[in-house]
């Protein structure tokens, strides 16, 4: 059985909800805040070789500045040499203090400083005026701290030595009586207050984030100060029930839930200080411990403390998306962003793969004069800040693609808006194909090019881009067993969702009778898809209520031979997108409904974006399959008011049928390049 272990929650720098909790376990225990203020200088890099190196290697067609190679790395001791770094408590329009880090050049020379700010939940230190960080500055790259910035780090309300309470998702307030706050006033306050009095700065504002402080990050660029010249929200937790870390199409993401939501959080009586993660152990085997558990519901009661674990009951008692939840899609206040924004996001991001797209259309759709540019690499959860960032487990995608993105896209990008000189030309949508290892640009995407066309489920097990012969009745069919769940891959794993999850080969499932397959012809041709993949089934079922997970797979040629995917390790069915829809919100994500047993019914949703060439010799897979456990909860497969309570006689198998036949034609709806 599971147990709850606690362990010391420490400095974290590019964090997330669940991998937040991982990296939470390293830093010293946190020594109380000096207030104080004042302002020197770091000495200015020198211009470094020509960045069209990386431009003509990765075969792009457009050209960044200022000309970048890599900065020398830096260490605290530089820093501590270069840098004074001073805490302060600044205070909110509320009284609230919020616990700041900031770090000025030593060596002014007359020179004034743009300010580069995060407000983090994971943590400003490491804590006391001597202590100093190893590296500054996004994706701690270190040109920024040779080039010259004032680095500002916060932590937000209610976490670690900041006061006040922590709010999930902090829903932004449009109009805002006296002494309202919310994430935008809260960076108001704390940018005011900087510009009056961190010298010397030049008035000029650049605020960044990744995933849960990409968050913040947005919810900091709205309504910001005239000073904030430049955003950045990268992997960014933008709506936690609508496809990020909490919930997809209504179903759980049960990892990050019960493992990242139970220990995520300090009790909300506890004032400043350090913020301790109740790990909950799982042993070796995650499959078989999720399994053990029964109902999620007792579990959580069991082993999640209602104090440190507020986080999983409050996601827990709004399964639907009602008020609460919409609330917290902060994209529906994106108009009020006038800064430059870069926002960034990976194609295998298992955590915030939706966020970066959702906050780019919104702000395309809501401040079509904001300057928003997104940059989309073949990532983990951002791993595009750190090392070379070209691997996702066992595939490897082209030449190292981090350093290039650090160097000549975020810095160039930061750079020109706090400090001037040349502008970087960049495309406005910057999507690296996979399949063919290439970046692409785009100035919208999909690219208008794109061909709107449909992969149809076949007879056979077949999959083809024509829609089959009419038929009376024809479908396929599968008992789904919730005793028996689909694992989330076929290795034994202690987290139950390992983070390439996303491109594992999917033979396990395809051999499994609970699990629907269909694949194409071999391809005469290549085949690119570039957009998002909707699905429209075609379904029923002989309980109440069902799952239903899509996976689109490219079947590579030859087993035995390297992938052409990949250039690596061969893998036979490479997942390219899968996502799961919870049947009882196919009327409404607010008010779900059940099927009637046996009845015909219909589900259309969307799958996140993909641009990826299925190259000539290769084939095209579907799967259709009813769970996906434990990376997704369980579904009772019989009609219960709160899936998490369901007791364990109600979780029974079941039968699914797929249809496939005339107005009954279930495909994937998908955007295909000429």
């Amino acid at each position: 059985m599971p147990r709850m272990t606690r362990t010391f929650s420490g400095l974290c720098g590019a964090g997330d909800l669940l991998n937040g909790a991982r990296c939470m376990l390293r830093a010293p225990r946190a020594a109380p805040a000096v207030p104080a203020l004042l302002a020197l200088h770091a000495p200015r890099a020198l211009r470094t070789p020509s960045a069209m190196r990386h431009l003509v290697a990765l075969g792009l067609l457009w050209s960044v500045a200022p000309r970048a190679l890599h900065a020398q790395p830096v260490d605290s001791t530089w820093l501590r040499a270069h840098y004074r770094k001073v805490e302060a408590r600044i205070p909110m329009r509320d009284g609230v203090r919020l616990f700041t880090s900031i770090y000025v050049p030593r060596d002014t020379a007359g020179q004034r400083f743009p300010i580069l700010l995060t407000r983090t939940p994971f943590s400003a230190g490491p804590y006391g005026p001597d202590a100093y960080r190893r590296a500054l500055g996004p994706s701690n790259n270190p040109r920024y701290a040779r080039d010259g910035f004032i680095f500002v780090i916060q932590d937000v309300r209610g976490r670690w030595m900041s006061e006040g309470e922590l709010v999930m998702m902090t829903p932004h307030r449009r109009v805002k009586q006296a002494g309202e706050t919310d994430e935008s006033t809260d960076a108001t306050d704390t940018i005011t207050w900087l510009l009056a009095n961190v010298a010397p700065n030049n008035g000029k504002v650049g605020i960044y984030g990744f995933s849960w402080p990409g968050f913040y990050t947005t919810a900091s660029c709205i309504d910001a100060p005239s000073a904030v010249v430049a955003c950045s929200p990268q992997a960014p937790v933008t709506d936690l029930w609508m496809g990020d870390d909490g919930f997809h199409n209504g179903a759980m993401m049960l990892v990050a839930n019960f493992f990242g939501f139970a220990g995520l959080s300090r009790p909300r009586r506890a004032g400043p200080g350090p913020n301790d993660f109740h790990a909950i152990d799982l042993g070796p085997d995650a499959y078989a411990a999720y399994l053990a558990l029964g109902p999620i519901g007792p579990a959580a009661r069991r082993l999640i403390h209602p104090d440190s674990g507020w986080l999983w009951y409050a996601a827990a008692a709004h399964l639907t998306y009602d008020a609460y939840n919409q609330a917290r899609d902060i994209s529906r206040h994106v108009g009020g962003i006038h800064a430059p924004t870069l926002v960034v996001g990976g194609w295998f991001d298992a955590e915030d793969l939706a966020g970066p797209w959702r906050t780019w259309r919104a702000l395309r759709a809501k401040a079509p004069a904001t300057d928003a540019r997104l940059v989309v690499g073949p990532w983990e959860h951002v791993a595009w800040a750190r090392g070379d960032a070209n691997t996702v487990g066992p595939l490897t995608f082209g030449p190292p693609s981090g350093p290039f993105y650090r160097d000549s896209i975020e810095f160039p990008f930061f750079r020109f808006h706090l400090k001037g000189g040349e502008a970087p030309r960049q495309p406005r949508v910057m999507a690296y194909e996979t399949g063919a290892n290439a970046w692409r640009s785009y100035e919208t995407f999909p690219p208008p090019q794109a061909e709107r066309r449909a992969l149809y489920l076949a007879p056979g097990g077949r999959l083809a881009f024509t829609p089959p012969a009419p038929a009376r009745t024809a479908y396929d069919a599968y008992v789904s067993d919730p005793a028996h769940p689909v694992p989330t891959t076929d290795r034994i794993e202690a987290e139950g969702a390992p983070s390439d999850w996303m491109v594992a080969d999917q033979r396990y499932a395809s051999r499994r009778p609970d699990v629907l397959t269909y694949v194409s012809d071999v391809l005469a041709r290549d085949v690119v898809l570039a957009g998002p993949v909707t699905p429209v089934l075609h379904v029923a079922t002989t309980g109440g209520d069902a799952d239903f997970i899509v996976k689109l797979i490219d079947v590579q040629p030859d087993a035995d031979s390297a992938s052409t995917i990949t250039g690596a390790a061969p893998l036979a069915q490479v997942l390219i997108r899968g996502e799961p829809f919870r049947g009882r919100y196919r009327r409404s994500f607010e008010k779900p409904v059940p099927f009637t047993p046996g009845v015909p019914d219909s589900i259309r949703f969307e799958m996140p974006d993909v641009n990826h060439r299925f190259r000539k010799g290769h084939r095209i897979m579907v799967q259709v399959q009813s769970s996906w456990f434990p990376l997704v909860d369980r579904n009772p497969q019989t009609w219960v008011p709160d899936i998490l309570e369901a007791r364990p006689e109600q979780f029974r198998a079941q039968e699914m049928r797929v249809y496939r036949s005339g107005a009954r034609a279930t495909r994937l709806e998908v955007f295909v390049l000429p």
